[in-house]
């Protein structure tokens, strides 16, 4: 796991996912695995992204403010996402959710 951490606004962040994979000038991809129950820390995107289910679950996203947004991601899903979230992300299903998610620098 990464240890790449900022702080803003007082709030310590974590990384976008569990390891960087691969990165060049352009993209830059993270591993992302939870298991059910598993909670990802509370980070920011600062790139416009995509996430692609390689084994789909039902996540919820719970934003910086508190805001809930249910995230079924179903296996082979794929989703674009604009930069600036702050949020963190959880595992609520009984299936492990594993992804990729490609940063566009």
């Amino acid at each position: 796991m990464s240890d790449v951490t900022d702080v803003t606004d007082g709030l310590e962040l974590g990384p976008v996912g569990q390891e960087i994979v691969y990165e060049n000038d352009r993209v830059r991809v993270w591993h992302i695995r939870l298991e059910p129950g598993e909670r990802q820390p509370l980070h920011r995107h600062d790139h416009p992204y995509l996430v692609v289910a390689i084994e789909g679950a039902k996540n919820v996203v719970q934003t910086v403010d508190g805001t809930r947004i249910d995230a079924d991601e179903p296996t082979g899903g794929v989703v674009y996402r604009d930069p600036g979230a702050v949020h963190m992300l959880t595992n609520v299903g009984n299936t492990t959710y594993l992804a990729r998610l490609v940063e566009l620098k």
